[in-house]
């Protein structure tokens, strides 16, 4: 064999051990999310449901756990996505000859890129659905009971749903886009029709965060406030405890002397109430107990922090809208070829790249607690080992749609400049300067909105707690004015 011949097998088994290292490196990732997602879901869902009399139900609810899992552990891969890319460029920057990082290079970021796009397609599509249909299913009529009986009815189910929406989303391309090969487009399956389904799930999960994590910023003040410790001048620990033990001895009285009077009344719950009641005495407890650091330190300090990082996201997104008016390079776009080590990401160097990802992980938290706090998907939320399946899968999705919308979402806002990558990057709305400036104007302005509205009231219900006003017997509005004589009574 001549030398060139050589040299060609060479570059071959180089390509060849460089994809096989990309598949080990991706399914240890993948593996590693699987296994933190198992975990949670085994902690939320309901033991009854997989210890139940009948065998079949049993294995069904098991098998669309899986498929929940799996579903969870894409949602994860999609958060941590653009993070990890921004790392890896900086790292490479840093470190760019050094040998225990020749792994990491922009063949493997882009191979992930692509894998958490098919991935949730796959699982929002296929998956999800399947989960839910399979759930519900009890066999045809006539036909054998069983696991496979179900399954039957499920394909069925699933394969009339695709039909529908194939119908459904090529009428609105008609309607969008009145143009022949565009619907024709369509019926390439893999090439067009599903990053055109994924664009518009994903137009909606940018939305559904349009609107969510305005509203999770402000509630972040709150959920931190119940999980940390305040300072004695904004919480009276004794006087909580004192009410807590108060009402749960009103309770055991119920309970403990069932008379005509309470009859009516659901013991069950008299139990639960009482139950809640001294979780929440314990808990009051461990508050009083805490150090004066915590009290006077840690309850600033994560205000302060929360403060921060929300004014800094409105700063960005303020300056983004700026730059959109003046630079047309500001508009998100895709990248097809994942040149990594070559330039920083963020005009501030590594610094910059390190307050990027923490503000993604910021507003993916916020847009999390945002939707789990809205009326509309409140219902949803999850409890510790009573969880139903049905409403696992649905979390699942949720969750599913929020982070594959994440880094198209922090692109759009100019959290970032690193450009989107392999399919993410192909979605149409992504050119359209009206949408961009004006998703821009409306987080600005939403947030903003929330924020003022938040601490306004915060601000007022801690200063007629802490100079005692709530003690007053003042009028509620909406409520009539008591009598003289009923106030002397």
């Amino acid at each position: 064999m001549e030398a060139a011949d050589y040299e060609v097998l060479s570059v071959r088994e180089q390509l060849f051990h460089e994809r096989v290292r990309e598949c080990i490196i991706s399914t240890l990732l993948f593996a590693t999310l699987y296994i933190l997602c198992h975990i949670a879901l085994t902690h939320f869902k309901k033991p009854a449901e997989f210890t139940t009399v009948d065998d079949e139900d049993a294995t069904v609810n098991k098998i669309a756990l899986e498929l929940c899992t799996f579903t969870l552990a894409v949602a994860l891969g999609a958060v941590l996505l653009l993070p990890f890319s921004i790392i890896s460029n900086e790292v490479l920057l840093s470190l760019p000859r050094n040998y225990y990082i020749q792994w990491l290079n922009g063949s493997l970021i882009h191979g992930l890129w692509n894998l958490v796009f098919l991935f949730s397609n796959l699982s929002l599509i296929f998956l999800m659905p399947f989960a839910y249909f399979f759930t519900e299913s009890e066999g045809f009529a006539g036909s054998r009971k069983g696991v496979l009986g179900r399954v039957y009815e499920t394909v069925v189910m699933l394969m009339l749903l695709t039909l529908l929406v194939l119908g459904m989303v090529w009428v609105a391309s008609a309607i969008v886009d009145d143009n022949k090969a565009s619907r024709e487009s369509l019926y390439d399956f893999w090439e067009y029709y599903l990053p055109y389904l994924y664009s518009c799930i994903s137009f909606l999960g940018v939305l559904l965060l349009l609107v969510c994590t305005p509203l999770g910023l402000a509630r972040m003040f709150s959920v931190t406030g119940k999980l940390l410790v305040k300072p004695r001048l904004l919480e009276d620990l004794e006087e909580q405890l004192y009410c807590s033990a108060f009402e749960e001895a009103a309770l055991t009285r119920r309970i403990c002397n069932p008379t005509s009077c309470w009859l009516h009344l659901d013991m069950e719950l008299l139990h639960r109430q009482v139950l809640a009641l001294q979780t929440q005495r314990v808990l009051l407890e461990k508050r009083r107990k805490a150090s004066a650091w915590q009290r006077n330190l840690g309850y600033p300090l994560a205000m302060l922090c929360l403060l921060v990082l929300t004014g800094l996201s409105v700063l960005i997104v303020a300056i983004h809208i700026l730059e959109l008016l003046i630079d047309e390079a500001a508009m998100p776009r895709g990248m097809q070829d994942a040149s990594l080590g070559q330039v920083s990401f963020s005009k501030l160097g590594s610094f910059g790249a390190v307050i990027q990802v923490v503000l993604i992980f910021y507003l993916m938290v916020s847009s999390v607690v945002g939707f789990y706090s809205s009326p509309l998907f409140r219902g949803l939320r999850p409890r510790g080992h009573d969880t139903a399946m049905t409403q696992i899968i649905g979390n699942c999705v949720c969750l599913l749609v929020l982070s594959s919308a994440l880094p198209v979402f922090s692109r759009t806002l100019g959290l970032t400049r690193f450009d989107l990558l392999g399919d993410f990057g192909r979605f149409n709305w992504l050119g359209n300067f009206y949408i961009v400036f004006l998703y821009n104007a409306a987080f600005a302005g939403l947030t903003t909105l929330c924020l003022v509205k938040t601490f306004t009231a915060a601000v007022r219900a801690e200063l007629i707690r802490a100079f005692g006003l709530d003690r007053l017997p003042l009028p509620v509005s909406g409520f009539p004015r008591a009598s003289r004589k009923t106030q002397h009574q």
